[in-house]
């Protein structure tokens, strides 16, 4: 893999999606780049931006960490402050925008799609908001101001649905940003209701919709997960938090959940099994070394994956079974990606494709939705 980047593959169109950042000198290539599933060669290389000052704000992060997104006809890529573009699938530059803020790490939280919209943030101590473009313009749909005061935050959010009694649903756009989480409606950008916690900011980990909870993570200086029921208004915080773990969180892996259960990894590298319905810790155990990519569910287990390019696999359960250890030569921050029976795994150095011998040769060429 040429330059460096930590977002996380994506699989679609019989090609392997990334971001990545290429030093040239005094100037820094911000790349969208693809590799054909079934040979690894390199289809496409799109320069999307061009940046003069290639110093990292922060020693572990890139210029490239957010996850391209893909649809039936385009890939948007997001370069925080730097920009945002869409990407025809044969590599021209349909259209650009750029939402400017002062972040102390650089970029990190990743855009959604919503229908016909592009929907991003942009967390920052001089401005904070989450805006919706159209996907086929780049034009602005519509633009949320976070409530201040202001302060960084690299979440991306999650757009969830409720299922209400005698109605088709509600969707709701949750996005954490710091000091407080809130839920917007993805159609227009207003605020359905929002969640306080006084001293998180600088979050990372993406939300979590299950057992009918939205589980967010409160950042730094000591985080903590809310379990929030997300059918108030307005201000729900001593109303709709159903439980708060503050022992065990991550500043940085998001959690995810597995049946009743919610599998969280530390920083640190301690994996912790939450009750989804109380909130109380099932079982701990110390997996070893640090953590930065978050875990993915495959094949009935779970993939851990340690700075120091180690993988950890596990199967859910009661207590910690252990099903095998993997190394690879170089570090991981990106999450794995999966596709028809393979593992799609970067490193600070390759893209590897991992697979049985069963995999197809190629995987399934529309994009997930």
């Amino acid at each position: 893999m040429p330059g460096r980047g930590w977002s996380s593959p994506v699989v679609a169109h019989g090609r392997v999606w990334l971001t990545t950042a290429v030093v040239d000198g005094r100037e820094t290539s911000l790349r969208l780049m693809s590799f054909d599933i079934a040979t690894g060669r390199v289809s496409a290389s799109t320069e999307v931006f061009r940046i003069r000052n290639a110093e990292l704000l922060n020693a572990k992060n890139s210029h490239a960490s957010p996850t391209p997104v893909v649809d039936d006809e385009r890939v948007y890529v997001h370069f925080g402050s730097e920009g945002t573009a869409a990407i025809t699938l044969d590599g021209a530059v349909a259209w650009k925008a750029k939402y400017r803020c002062l972040t102390q790490h650089g970029n990190g939280g990743s855009p959604v799609l919503y229908r016909d919209m592009l929907v991003l943030t942009c967390d920052g101590a001089d401005s904070a908001l989450v805006a919706a473009l159209d996907v086929k313009t780049g034009k602005e749909r519509w633009k949320s101001w976070r409530r201040e005061p202001w302060s960084q935050a690299y979440v991306t959010p999650l757009v969830i649905h409720l299922d209400q009694p005698g109605a088709a649903g509600t969707d709701q756009l949750i996005s954490p940003a710091a000091f407080y989480a809130a839920a917007y409606d993805p159609a227009n950008g207003k605020e359905i209701w929002r969640v306080r916690y006084d001293d998180g900011f600088s979050n990372v980990p993406r939300p979590v919709f299950a057992n009918g909870l939205v589980l967010i993570t409160t950042g730094f200086q000591q985080p903590s997960l809310l379990a929030v029921r997300p059918d108030g208004k307005g201000d729900v915080t001593r109303t709709h938090i159903a439980w708060r773990l503050d022992r065990g969180v991550p500043f940085t892996p998001s959690p995810i959940a597995v049946g009743d259960a919610l599998y969280m990894v530390s920083d640190a590298g301690i994996l912790s099994v939450v009750d989804l319905q109380t909130g109380s810790v099932r079982w701990q155990e110390r997996l070893g070394g640090n953590f930065s990519a978050s875990p993915i569910l495959a094949a009935g287990m779970i993939f851990f994956s340690a700075e120091e390019g180690v993988t950890t696999v596990i199967r859910p359960g009661d207590r910690f079974d252990r099903v095998g250890v993997n190394q690879l030569e170089a570090p991981i921050l990106a999450s794995i990606a999966v596709s028809d029976g393979s593992l799609f795994v970067r490193t600070a150095t390759h893209l590897y494709r991992l697979a049985t011998s069963s995999a197809p040769q190629t995987a399934r060429t529309k994009p997930r939705p």
